[in-house]
C-alpha cells in the first residue's frame, strides 16, 4: 500500500475522488435546477419559494466548491465542463418548471439522488479511514435529510 502526503492509500483515494466527481456533477445539475426554479417560480407562493430557492442555490454553490476542493486535496482533478456533468449526472433535470408543487418535487427528487451518492461515499470513506471526506458527507447528509423532511411536510407527505 502506497500512502499519499495526507496519509491515505493512493488507490483508494483515487476511487473516492472519482465518486466525489460524480457527486460534483450531480450537485452542478442540482444547482442549475435551483437557479431555474428560483427564476421561473410563479403563483401565490412566489415570494416564499423564491427566497427559499435562493437560499438553497447559495448553499449548493458553496458545496460545489467544497467538493471540488476535496477532490483537489485528494490529489485529483475535479470535473469542470457541462459535458462531463451531464454524462455523470443522475439528478433529474428540471426544464421550465414553474408550478410550486412541481418545483418542490424536483428539489426532493434531486436531493434523494444526492443522498444516495453521498451515502455510498460515506460508507467507502469510513472503510478506508478518510475522515475528511467522511465528515463532509455526514454534514451534507444531515442537512439534506432535514431539507427533504421540510419539503415533504410542505407537500403534506411523510418522509
Amino acid at each position: 500500500m502506497t500512502l499519499n502526503t495526507i496519509g491515505l492509500d493512493q488507490k483508494e483515494t483515487k476511487d473516492i475522488a472519482q465518486d466525489l466527481n460524480v457527486l460534483l456533477a450531480n450537485f452542478q445539475v442540482y444547482y442549475q435546477n435551483l437557479r431555474g426554479v428560483h427564476w421561473n417560480i410563479r403563483g401565490k407562493r412566489f415570494f416564499d419559494l423564491h427566497v427559499k430557492f435562493e437560499e438553497l442555490y447559495t448553499d449548493a454553490n458553496m458545496k460545489v466548491d467544497e467538493i471540488a476542493e476535496r477532490i483537489l486535496t485528494l490529489g485529483e482533478t475535479p470535473l469542470h465542463t457541462f459535458d462531463d456533468y451531464t454524462k455523470a449526472a443522475k439528478v433529474p433535470v428540471g426544464k421550465n418548471v414553474s408550478e410550486d408543487e412541481k418545483t418542490v418535487r424536483l428539489i426532493v427528487d434531486s436531493l434523494s439522488e444526492l443522498l444516495k451518492i453521498e451515502r455510498g461515499i460515506l460508507d467507502k470513506t469510513d472503510e478506508v479511514g478518510d475522515e475528511g471526506t467522511n465528515a463532509m458527507m455526514s454534514d451534507f447528509i444531515t442537512e439534506q435529510e432535514k431539507t427533504v423532511w421540510m419539503f415533504k411536510a410542505w407537500l403534506n407527505e411523510t418522509v
